[in-house]
């Protein structure tokens, strides 16, 4: 049962009617392209790792890791390519399901990719006659299925590697790879190179090649228990709810991801961007409904000129392929085959450098529509060799 302890007062907010976002997939269909904001995501870390790589600090300035809710771990499946109805890691406040727990306990949960609101009256979710895989934060205030949970301090993070967007051209769309820099460290570094052509177009400042990825075995460097110093994951501002069939049931937990106005940086690729919560600061903000009233965690909802992006192949169009090269960096003059870069490399290491042994199997067949069909998992045999290649122990579950 969802725990609701907030009440809302003061709101005074100026807001804008806007045209609502969507998305283009629907139900079991796969998604040819992403017309809107946003739209696609990979998150490739297996459960442990997620839990690992957001890791927080409580008040006494001590240093967990989430905890997966009872059985959510076994339901989020890494992807390279997460389309709308697949359930994604999210990290919200314990409190919402335990009101005795401690106000900065934070929990990892398995949710799915567009907000079914608790007063749906249907009893299948995929009724629903509009799109909530996003909202617009400019009238989040304006819309009864963003403003309930809003006003109730459902507040979430949603993690992922980064999503994916699509730059429209004057024959076809350029899909690029979007995500946070990352830092350089022991495990992790950047690069340069003036004529890598996966650097962003026409604005290479702000684009940062990919780093290696760090081995999961970080008591062999000696790092205190519980660093992540590997990918560092995309934290974006979501909403969730909680919606239980009329006819009663399982209850089911969905989430929106809020978007603001592109950053500099991004709008030549597209005019809106997810809201970013930069720095552990932002996400305990934004998480913590109790003391940090509506009217304030709105204003955490801005565009920021952080990321850095590179272009991917077209791979990534259709939401069946599920493999590494869909993040792989390529040259966008070479549409046929990626050209192997240093940054080409560096990415595919990133990719194959962590233990299989602690991961879960990335499958093509997130949606149920897919899952009853055996003609749309017909990929995931090349994604397993791939995973169970010749310097790879077989997985276990």
């Amino acid at each position: 049962m969802l725990i609701i302890t907030q009440n809302i007062i003061g709101l005074n907010l100026t807001t804008h009617s806007r045209t609502h976002e969507s998305s283009s997939f629907s139900g079991g269909r796969r998604v040819l392209w992403s017309p809107k904001m946003c739209g696609r995501t990979a998150c490739t870390l297996a459960s442990d790792e997620v839990s690992r790589a957001c890791s927080y600090r409580t008040r006494e300035g001590q240093r967990r890791q989430p905890r997966w809710r009872d059985g959510d771990a076994d339901t989020y499946r890494p992807s390279y390519n997460k389309s709308p109805q697949s359930m994604s890691p999210v990290l919200l406040s314990q409190r919402h399901f335990d009101q005795n727990a401690p106000v900065d306990e934070c929990v990892l949960a398995s949710m799915r990719w567009g907000l079914v609101p608790s007063w749906f009256k249907e009893n299948d979710p995929s009724k629903m006659q509009y799109s909530t895989n996003n909202c617009r934060s400019e009238n989040i205030l304006e819309k009864k299925t963003y403003k309930d949970p809003l006003i109730k301090g459902q507040r979430c993070v949603i993690l992922a590697d980064g999503f994916y967007e699509w730059k429209r051209q004057a024959k076809d769309k350029q899909p690029f790879f979007i995500y946070f820099p990352q830092i350089q460290g022991t495990s992790q570094k950047k690069t340069k190179d003036e004529n890598d052509p996966t650097t962003s177009v026409g604005n290479k400042e702000n684009s940062v090649s990919p780093p290696e990825k760090a081995s999961l075995d970080s008591t062999k460097r000696g790092e205190p228990p519980g660093e992540w110093t590997g990918w560092k994951l995309l934290t974006m501002a979501g909403l969730f709810d909680c919606w239980t069939p009329p006819g009663g049931g399982k209850p089911l937990y969905t989430y929106s991801v809020i978007t603001v106005n592109a950053s500099p940086n991004l709008e030549d690729i597209h005019d809106r961007m997810p809201a970013v919560l930069d720095g552990e600061e932002e996400v305990r903000q934004w998480m913590d409904f109790g003391e940090v009233k509506t009217p304030d965690a709105l204003k955490l909802l801005q565009s920021k000129n952080t990321l850095t992006f590179h272009p991917v192949s077209s791979l990534v169009n259709n939401s069946r392929n599920n493999s590494p090269e869909c993040l792989q960096p390529m040259d966008p003059n070479n549409k046929q085959e990626p050209k192997p870069t240093a940054s080409s490399k560096m990415m595919m290491n990133w990719l194959k450098s962590s233990a299989p042994s602690k991961r879960k199997e990335p499958t093509t067949c997130e949606t149920k529509k897919e899952q009853e069909s055996e003609a749309e998992c017909k990929s995931t045999g090349a994604l397993q060799q791939w995973l169970q290649g010749a310097n790879k122990k077989p997985r276990t579950k």
